[in-house]
């Protein structure tokens, strides 16, 4: 005996493979259901949950606002979708402060955060930081990366991680941060495993001295591109024999950096 399908399932089968032609197809359907007056259309029918769950394959966050734009059901759809998000990466994406902070505050179960720039994507600021800092989901954040962020400075790292208490891995490699920016980690952050580091060239020997010293669950560091003298990792594994320095074989201005084991 064959079972018939929902008949909304036959205008769902094609979502994953083009998420652009839903937003348009379903735009459409929606309006000339509508025009038809009487019932109401197939796909109005869709519980809310299904419809977080089919909205939450979409990957373009322009596809979502023009999905949240067709009606009052499918914003709450939409908003539903990214309150369940574990993860929400930005990167690739031309995406501005307000952009980004809308998207953020409501996701509420967010685990990870990729705020990284790319050449065309995020343009976050201190700004920017300091209102996602407000979102609920910042103290249950396991992931953030700000790679590249060039227009962040200590004031909005600082104001961003001091309510990321649950924070295991961070990556602020590529800004003009400071040891204030490592100071402050160093006290919010008890749960830090890895950090990246990668050409953060304003940071010292203090401020990483500090952060090893109160991050004891630390494993790795990436210090790549920062010029550290050679007593400052010594300093470093003096502290936290088993510490990862990265990358391996990292080049010192010293002529006994052989002796100094880089992992």
């Amino acid at each position: 005996m064959l079972i018939s399908s929902p008949p909304y399932f036959n205008h769902l089968s094609f979502l994953t493979f083009n998420s652009s032609y839903f937003c348009i197809h379903f735009n459409l359907l929606s309006v000339e259901d509508g025009m038809r007056g009487g019932d109401e259309a197939e796909i109005d029918r869709l519980p809310i949950d299904l419809l977080a769950h089919i909205f939450s394959l979409l990957i373009s966050f322009k596809d979502l606002a023009q999905v949240s734009r067709v009606c009052r059901k499918w914003k709450q759809g939409v908003e539903e979708s990214l309150a369940r998000r574990e993860t929400l990466s930005f990167s690739g994406w031309k995406v501005d402060d307000e952009c980004t902070t809308r998207l953020v505050l409501l996701a509420y179960g967010l685990k990870e955060l990729d705020i990284s720039r790319s050449r065309w994507g995020c343009q976050i600021t201190d700004y920017g930081l300091h209102q996602i800092s407000m979102a609920k989901c910042i103290g249950n954040l396991c992931s953030i990366s700000l790679w590249g962020s060039t227009a962040v400075t200590d004031k909005g790292v600082i104001q961003l991680i001091t309510r990321a208490i649950s924070l295991q891995h961070l990556n602020i490699g590529g800004t003009f941060i400071t040891d204030t920016s490592l100071f402050a980690i160093a006290d919010s952050c008890p749960r830090l495993k890895t950090i990246v580091l990668w050409g953060c060239r304003q940071i010292s020997e203090n401020g990483l001295v500090a952060l090893v010293n109160k991050c004891q669950k630390l494993e790795a560091i990436n210090v790549w591109g920062t010029r550290l003298p050679l007593q400052c990792l010594v300093a470093l594994l003096a502290i936290s024999p088993a510490l990862r320095i990265q990358p391996r074989g990292v080049l010192l201005n010293d002529d006994n950096s052989h002796a100094l084991p880089i992992y």
